[in-house]
């Protein structure tokens, strides 16, 4: 369910932000708005998924301990 909202940030972030990009007159309030939602929906997608490393690194520390 989490993921969903992520997504749905990211796809609104995007809108909102193209269609303030596509008016002659930018309202860069909205513009902002729009960025802001986009990278809210990017983070909280990002500290879901895990480090390539970190798991890389566990199956070191569990073949050297056995």
């Amino acid at each position: 369910m989490n993921n969903r909202i992520n997504y749905l940030f990211i796809i609104i972030g995007g809108l909102v932000a193209f269609y303030a990009q596509a008016e002659e007159q930018q309202n860069q309030y909205i513009l902002i708005g729009g960025i802001v939602l986009l990278m809210i929906g990017i983070y909280r997608l990002a500290r879901t998924i895990s480090s390539k490393n970190e798991n890389e690194d566990n199956k070191n520390n569990d073949l050297n301990n056995e």
